[in-house]
């Protein structure tokens, strides 16, 4: 008897794909971490993105043995990228990186 398999997900699914990486650190090792939202959760992750402030310049210091964050965003109406210093890594910032890291996890 064969074991049931999840259906493949389409493209098409996908409404919103976030990307996080952690790069530096004492060790340099690299963390990644990714949200793929189907439509019907799309809605709560937009909201995430949306309350991020893009087109300001980070705030923070990268420092020596520092993490740098980059963070790739793409819905169905746009596509963005930041790089942010571990000291620029708060408020909306800090919630949409903490979404993905427990979604990536369950």
């Amino acid at each position: 008897m064969s074991e049931a398999r999840p259906p493949e997900r389409d493209d098409d699914d996908v409404d919103v794909v976030i990307a996080v990486v952690r790069t530096g650190g004492i060790a340099g090792i690299r963390r990644r971490w990714k949200v793929e939202a189907p439509r019907e959760e799309a809605g709560e992750w937009i909201a995430l993105i949306d309350s991020c402030p893009w087109d300001e310049p980070p705030a923070g210091d990268a420092g020596a043995d520092r993490f740098v964050w980059s963070i790739r965003v793409r819905t169905p109406s746009v596509s963005r990228e930041q790089e942010l210093p571990e000291g620029a890594l708060d408020g909306p910032w800090r919630e949409l990186v903490d979404a993905v890291r427990a979604s990536s996890r369950s």
